[in-house]
């Protein structure tokens, strides 16, 4: 099972191919450095991902609050910004 663990920033490097490993099998860390998080060291692809999956919530988010545009709609909305 995958795990979401802090490591110093010394540590890192210090461990830098044992981490590696971690990831390729599916670990996340949060690196840190004097307690406060600077990097993060996630399987190849992830944040990718992440913001794949962020944009089409913020899409569906707001088709929810709108209402859809009909034909007529779009032909009046063109004429007017044609005046």
């Amino acid at each position: 099972m995958a795990k979401e663990l802090e490591i110093g920033a010394y540590e890192a490097k210090t461990n830098l191919a044992a981490f590696l490993r971690k990831v390729q099998s599916g670990d996340r860390f949060t690196i840190t450095q004097r307690g406060r998080a600077v990097a993060e060291l996630v399987p190849y692809g992830t944040t990718q991902q992440r913001a794949k999956t962020a944009a089409a919530t913020q899409m569906q988010a707001f088709m929810h609050k709108h209402q859809p545009v009909t034909g007529s709609d779009i032909k009046t909305l063109i004429e007017e910004g044609r005046d």
